[in-house]
C-alpha cells in the first residue's frame, strides 16, 4: 500500500522499519474516505443535468428514480507528484454523488421526504441543492413562475417536515420505552426527550439543527438519527446561458443573502458544464477560455464541498503508485494511518513527512531529507491539507 512500511520486509536491516517511500508494503484494504453528497431539488431543476456534469457522463436521467456517480477528485498537486515519481498508477481520491428524483408539487407542504430517499440522503455526507434559476418557457416552472429563493425556502421545510416526523417517531417510542423501565433508564429517557423537544421548537421557527447549538455530548447522541437539516448543505442556482455573464453578481447575491454556517453556495450553468464535460481535456479547455467559462463545475463543486465538509487530503507516494487520500481536518497520523491499511495504525510507530511546497520546490525526497524538510512525526501529529506521508509501522 502506497506510502506504508512493514516489518522486517525485505532489505530492512535487522526488523528495523524499512524507509524506503513503497508502494506495496502492506495489503491493499484501505480505500481512505469516501465522500457522499445527496443531490435533491424540485422537478425541472435541472438537477440530474448538473448530476451528469459533476460526474463527466450523460447516463443518468432524470426518470423518477435514483441516479448513483463517483467523480475524481482532479488534484494537479497529484499530477505534479505523479510526474515526479513516474509511478505505475495514479490514484485519485473519489465522490459519490447520489441523485434523488425530484421533490413533487407541494413542496414544503408535505410531510417531508421519505422512504427510500430519505434513507439515501441519511447515509450522505453533505446535500447538495440544485435550485433553478433559468428561464425557459418549453420547461415550465412547476410553481408557475422561476423564483430561487422561494423554491430554497420551500426546500428547506421539506427538510425540516422530515426531521421533525423522525422526532415524532421517536417521541412514541421513547413513551413507549419508559412504561415498565428501571429509573436510570427513565432519566436517560427524559434527558433524550427534552433535547428532542427543544430541537423541535428550533425547527418550527425556521431554525436547522446545524444551526441550533450543541454540546458536543449532545451531538454525539443525536448522530445515529441523520437529520437532513444538521448535514452541511451546498445551494446550487442552475443558470441558463445567457445568464453567464451575471454569474458573479448572482454568486455574490447568494452569499449575502443564504450564507451561514454549514452552507456554500455557487452558481453554475449546468446545460453548458454538462455539454463541456463530454469534450476531450484539449477541447473543453478552449471551449471554456472562449465563453470564459472559468474552472470546471465538477472541480469547483468538489473543492467547496471539502471546505463545507472540512476534508482535507494527504499523499502517499512512490513507484508503485501516487495516491490521494481524504480525511477529515484535525485527523492525527494515527488514523490518517488507518485510512491506508487497519495493520498500518495497529502497529503505527511513527511518520515520515514533508509538506507538499517543500518537496516541490526540492525536487526530491533525498533532497527535502538533506535540507531537514522531511521529518518524523508521532501518532498526535496533526495531519495537514497536502502532506507527503510515509508510514512506519510494525506488526
Amino acid at each position: 500500500m502506497a506510502g506504508a512500511t512493514g516489518s522486517a520486509p525485505p532489505h530492512s536491516v535487522s526488523g528495523r522499519p524499512d524507509r524506503r517511500w513503497a508502494c506495496s508494503q502492506a495489503p491493499p484494504d484501505g480505500a481512505g474516505i469516501l465522500m457522499q453528497i445527496g443531490i435533491i431539488g424540485i422537478t425541472k431543476s435541472g438537477k440530474t443535468t448538473v448530476f451528469n456534469a459533476l460526474i463527466r457522463s450523460t447516463s443518468a436521467q432524470g426518470a423518477g428514480q435514483v441516479n448513483l456517480g463517483v467523480a475524481k477528485v482532479r488534484d494537479p498537486r497529484l499530477d505534479k507528484l505523479t510526474a515526479m515519481f513516474n509511478p505505475r498508477r495514479e490514484v485519485f481520491a473519489e465522490v459519490r454523488y447520489v441523485d434523488i428524483p425530484g421533490a413533487p408539487e407541494g413542496l414544503g407542504k408535505s410531510q417531508g421526504i421519505g422512504g427510500e430517499y430519505l434513507n439515501a440522503l441519511q447515509r450522505a455526507d453533505a446535500l447538495l441543492h440544485v435550485v433553478r434559476a433559468f428561464g425557459d418557457p418549453a420547461i415550465p416552472h412547476i410553481n408557475g413562475s422561476v423564483d430561487p429563493y422561494r423554491d430554497v425556502a420551500a426546500m428547506s421545510m421539506e427538510l425540516a417536515f422530515s426531521d421533525l416526523a423522525i422526532i415524532e417517531r421517536r417521541f412514541t417510542r421513547l413513551e413507549a420505552d419508559l412504561k415498565g423501565s428501571k429509573a436510570q433508564e427513565r432519566e436517560r429517557a427524559r434527558r433524550e426527550g427534552a433535547l428532542l423537544e427543544r430541537l423541535r421548537d428550533g425547527l418550527a421557527q425556521d431554525v436547522p439543527l446545524r444551526q441550533q447549538e450543541l454540546s458536543t455530548e449532545e451531538q454525539k447522541s443525536l448522530s445515529n438519527y441523520q437529520f437532513l437539516t444538521a448535514k452541511p448543505l451546498f445551494i446550487i442556482f442552475n443558470l441558463g446561458e445567457e445568464q453567464l455573464a451575471e454569474s458573479a453578481r448572482i454568486e455574490a447575491e447568494m452569499r449575502q443573502r443564504l450564507f451561514k454556517p454549514g452552507i456554500q453556495v455557487a452558481a453554475l450553468c449546468g446545460k453548458l458544464e454538462e455539454d463541456l464535460a463530454q469534450m476531450k481535456p484539449e477541447e473543453e479547455e478552449e471551449f471554456r477560455r472562449s465563453l470564459e467559462a472559468g474552472e470546471p463545475a465538477a472541480n469547483r463543486v468538489i473543492r467547496l464541498s471539502y471546505e463545507l465538509v472540512g476534508l482535507v487530503s494527504f499523499f502517499t507516494v512512490g513507484p508503485d503508485e501516487c495516491r490521494a487520500w481524504t480525511i477529515p481536518v484535525g485527523t492525527p497520523a494515527v488514523k490518517a494511518a488507518g485510512q491506508v491499511h487497519s495493520d498500518i495504525e495497529r502497529g503505527f510507530i511513527r511518520a515520515e513527512v514533508v509538506a507538499y511546497d517543500d518537496l516541490l520546490r526540492c525536487g526530491s525526497l533525498p533532497d527535502a531529507r538533506r535540507q531537514g524538510l522531511l521529518r518524523l512525526e508521532g501518532k498526535t501529529y496533526t495531519v495537514k491539507d497536502g502532506d507527503i506521508i510515509n508510514f512506519l509501522f510494525n506488526v
